[in-house]
């Protein structure tokens, strides 16, 4: 994290808060939050607020206006390039979860709007999934600001605050030992991530192979 936040360091000002802006933007006008999530861009200003590099103030009311201009686009491209859209390419191999997007916002309307801004995913494509279908736009503009403002401000704060902290304890024991156990601590998630998918596929498939004697018994039974 510190090589990272040095890096950025080295640009002025005013092209981290470009950038910054761009890639929040682009993540729901052109699905660059496939690639990039706009999310991780808003916690850097953050941490590079907590450094003084950037204003917090003014980081955070970009972020915000980013989020919502860029929702605006999304809902402008789906709504007038219509199904072309969902034939793109990088939305094919994710039919799956595009389709859960398109019957949540079926389901709850504008609240699918301010929600899917909290998920990587939905925030990438329920902007362009709104316009698809139709939803008024004062409408979407409503949920939708909502949720830019509440995110936005929460992501910059996030990094603002992290930023702090990891500064504190790199401070007392040093940026190797401190950036040693942040990875530690992400192999930990990582393992438990890993064993806990484990253990729900293999609780799955005991649960299948308990329930195929009763099947199979019942099928005899019921035979004439």
């Amino acid at each position: 994290m510190s090589t990272i936040i040095a890096a950025v360091l080295q640009v002025t000002p005013v092209a981290a808060y470009l950038l910054i802006t761009a890639l929040v933007f682009a993540e729901d006008a052109l699905f660059v939050g496939f690639v990039l999530p706009g999310e991780t861009a808003a916690i850097l200003g953050g941490v590079l607020a907590s450094q003084h590099h950037l204003e917090l103030w003014l980081i955070t009311l970009l972020v915000v206006l980013a989020a919502i201009l860029g929702d605006t686009v999304g809902y402008e491209v789906g709504r007038r390039f219509g199904p072309r859209l969902l034939n793109l390419r990088l939305l094919r191999k994710r039919r799956k979860k595009l389709d859960h997007a398109r019957d949540f916002l079926a389901r709850r309307g504008g609240a699918a709007v301010f929600l899917g801004r909290f998920t990587a995913f939905f925030r990438a494509v329920m902007p362009a999934l709104a316009g698809l279908s139709h939803m008024p736009y004062r409408r979407f503009l409503l949920f939708n600001a909502a949720g830019g403002m509440i995110w936005g401000s929460a992501a910059v704060l996030i990094g603002y605050f992290a930023g702090n902290a990891y500064l504190g304890i790199a401070k007392s024991i040093g940026h190797t030992v401190t950036f040693a156990l942040l990875g530690l601590v992400l192999v930990a998630l990582v393992i438990w991530r890993l064993r806990k998918k484990h253990n729900a596929r293999k609780e799955h498939v005991s649960g299948a192979n308990i329930a195929k004697p009763y099947k199979v018994a019942f099928e005899q039974e019921s035979s004439p």
